[in-house]
């Protein structure tokens, strides 16, 4: 995996720099902890039903321009690069809200995804369509179930022959 620096920016106005636990758990400053590879998860949940939609990670340009436009901005693991949610697909995420947990170290973002409502390249309204059960319910090899009646959108019409992010 490529590294994206996450070293402090004297020039950043974005983000404080971390300057001491009382500062990050009960300051008024952003001052996001990005990991060795200068990422930060984001849960992005639907801001109408609570539902999870996906799970991404963003590099400083991403939360930054999130911040900045209002609408979702990710990093791909997959494609090394800088991603608008919904530049390809028009499934744009505007975001309602943005939160950051108590040591800064992971996003929040309540949004409503334009379009079809759907946030999965697959589909899927949710990147959450399959379910794993738990407990005796299968003892030896995890069988995935469906918990989404089907695909909101045909991958194949919105994204013509853009490759496939999914990496194996």
């Amino acid at each position: 995996m490529t590294t994206i620096s996450s070293s402090e920016d004297s020039t950043d106005t974005v983000f404080a720099k971390r300057a001491s636990i009382e500062q990050v758990e009960e300051g008024s400053e952003l001052a996001p902890k990005f990991d060795a590879h200068g990422l930060i998860p984001c849960v992005t949940t639907d801001a109408d039903s609570g539902e999870v939609l996906m799970l991404g990670y963003m590099n400083r340009e991403a939360l930054q321009r999130t911040i900045e436009t209002g609408e979702a901005h990710y990093w791909s693991r997959s494609r090394q690069q800088l991603w608008h949610k919904g530049a390809t697909s028009g499934l744009v995420q505007k975001v309602s809200e943005l939160r950051v947990d108590d040591d800064q170290d992971a996003v929040w973002l309540r949004v409503k995804v334009q379009g079809s409502g759907a946030s999965c390249h697959v589909g899927y309204r949710s990147c959450f369509y399959r379910n794993v059960p738990v407990g005796g319910a299968h003892q030896s090899r995890r069988q995935l179930v469906f918990v989404e009646s089907g695909k909101t959108f045909n991958p194949k019409s919105v994204y013509g022959d853009t490759p496939n992010p999914t990496v194996l």
